[in-house]
């Protein structure tokens, strides 16, 4: 049986040399592209460097100062705060912006510039053209502000859902047993400061907080009646939102708008709203404490349950805030606020908060809050004073 089909040695040789070719060619060009990306790309900067007053050397990064207290952050010893008087010469290829003792911060005050440090003084320089933009004697220093920070918390404007810290809480309680009950805890606890850095003085300040408290206890009667009595039903439903926005005049007085809403079925309110405008004071602040005092003017409505009448007051709210961070990073939280009204002095009403937070895992903490509110003037048949003592478990958000 013979084939018609017969190999061509010169046409296979030809496709072969083809191939090689093709080969080589694409071999050139990906080592002459590979070249070229490696030239074109950026050289890693080299490490900022502490040389000491004893001619130790530390490389790593310049993260911040403020005062005579620089923030360096190493590979080797990792974040370090060494003071200026240790510091002979120090040398860093980022961009800072420094600001001096009582220097208002402006959004267009500075433009961050390459640093260097020696014989107790911080010389900012264009890196462009080497030109010294400014001189700042470290006794004058007030902070040292990396360039992507200072865009970030001086010159930008964060959007409305950017940067809030705080934490959102919860609790349960369940009964089984000739009793049936169910009792439910919420509470949305929010904040966020412009800038967010604690090193900077506040521009602004927002606060959020949300409580829900609500509980169903089921009692059949005992003993039981022919016919049937229905199990009597007891209910508890007490809510609480509000909102405040702060604008600072000066590092410690601030301007504020706020409102808030309540409804509380132990003292027969089915809702008061506040709405209001005032002033606020910043008595102390450290980093581990804080006392604020502020005081508003406002228009309050107080809608009861029949058959108490509702009321419209113009009063004012005058409250206290304290925080503190105790050991172990447990933190300790106090307010109280008494808000009686101009036009009628016989109705006045009163709450004080206290609570801890106890960090248990990562960003799980163990809470525990009390809350008492008092109102002059509750609906017919209710008590006037409201108290709760609430466990739970809060998660933090930062």
């Amino acid at each position: 049986m013979s084939s018609n089909y017969q190999l061509n040695p010169g046409k296979w040789r030809g496709k072969w040399y083809s191939l090689f070719a093709l080969s080589l060619i694409t071999g050139v060009v990906f080592q002459q592209t590979a070249m070229v990306w490696a030239q074109s790309a950026p050289a890693k900067p080299a490490p900022d460097v502490i040389v000491f007053t004893n001619g130790d050397q530390l490389t790593g990064t310049l993260e911040r100062a403020t005062g005579d207290s620089f923030v360096f952050k190493s590979d080797v010893v990792g974040e370090i705060t060494v003071t200026a008087d240790k510091i002979k010469e120090l040398h860093t290829g980022g961009k800072f912006v420094a600001l001096k003792n009582g220097e208002k911060v402006t959004r267009t005050s500075k433009t961050p510039a390459g640093i260097t440090y020696q014989d107790s003084v911080i010389t900012l320089a264009d890196e462009s053209s080497s030109r010294v933009v400014d001189t700042v004697p470290v006794k004058d220093l007030a902070v040292l502000i990396d360039g992507a920070t200072y865009s970030k918390e001086v010159t930008g404007n964060p959007g409305i859902f950017q940067d809030w810290t705080g934490g959102v809480s919860g609790g349960v309680t369940l009964i089984e047993s000739t009793q049936i009950g169910r009792t439910f805890t919420a509470a949305v606890n929010l904040i966020r400061l412009v800038p967010s850095v604690e090193f900077l003085p506040a521009r602004t300040r927002d606060t959020i907080n949300l409580l829900e408290t609500y509980g169903k206890l089921t009692q059949p009667v005992i003993p039981q009646t022919t016919p049937p009595t229905p199990d009597s039903v007891a209910k508890t439903n007490i809510f609480h939102a509000d909102a405040e926005h702060d604008k600072y005049l000066t590092p410690r007085l601030f301007g504020l708008v706020g409102l808030s809403y309540d409804h509380n079925y132990a003292q027969g309110l089915n809702l008061q709203q506040i709405y209001g405008a005032g002033i606020g004071y910043t008595v102390f602040k450290t980093p581990v404490q804080e006392f604020d005092v502020k005081a508003d003017l406002h228009y309050e409505r107080q809608n009861f349950v029949p058959p108490s009448v509702s009321t419209d007051l113009i009063g004012s709210s005058f409250t206290e805030l304290y925080h503190r961070v105790l050991p172990r990073k447990i933190l300790f939280t106090e307010s109280g606020t008494f808000i009686p009204s101009w036009n009628d002095p016989s109705i006045y009403s009163a709450i004080f908060e206290a609570g801890l937070q106890m960090p248990t895992y990562k960003r799980l903490s163990v809470s525990l809050s009390l809350q008492d509110n008092y109102l002059s003037n509750p609906a017919f048949g209710y008590k006037d004073n409201s108290f709760q003592f609430v466990t739970g478990v809060t998660y933090s958000l930062k």
